[in-house]
């Protein structure tokens, strides 16, 4: 078994909540493998990875799903704390997960259909976010 590591970066923080489809680095990162699995972790506190239908539609309820369930007007004691004012950043974060394993063979991922990775950075701030794909398995 064999591991393999790479990094992409993205400039985020244009929107109060960024999405974006990351679905075409991994399938480039398991190409010439026969199979095993693939890890996505996102540094950070204030973003997270999860699986998605990658459409407009969808993209727009999302965004209104955690602007209504976590509104960034709210006092946070973390906006308290370290007076950055992304106290709902942290906590719509907190809802997905900074990392995702996914199955592959033969080069393909076993996604379905209508599944797209996607990270999702909260944070009010522009910055650079990192994204490891680790791919472990067999050439």
């Amino acid at each position: 078994m064999e591991i393999e590591t790479s990094e992409i970066v993205f400039d985020t923080g244009y929107e109060e909540i960024d999405i974006i489809d990351i679905t075409s680095h991994i399938e480039s990162s398991i190409r010439g493998w026969n199979e095993g699995f693939v890890n996505v972790f996102v540094q950070g506190s204030t973003a997270g990875v999860t699986v998605m239908e990658y459409e407009n539609g969808l993209i727009h309820d999302i965004k209104t799903f955690f602007k209504e369930l976590i509104p960034k007007e709210q006092n946070y004691k973390h906006n308290l704390t370290w007076g950055d004012a992304n106290g709902h950043s942290h906590l719509r974060a907190s809802l997905l997960k900074p990392s995702l394993t996914i199955p592959f063979k033969n080069g393909r991922t076993y996604l379905g259909t209508w599944q797209q990775v996607v990270i999702l950075d909260f944070d009010n701030k522009r910055k650079e976010r990192k994204v490891i794909i680790q791919v472990c398995g067999v050439r």
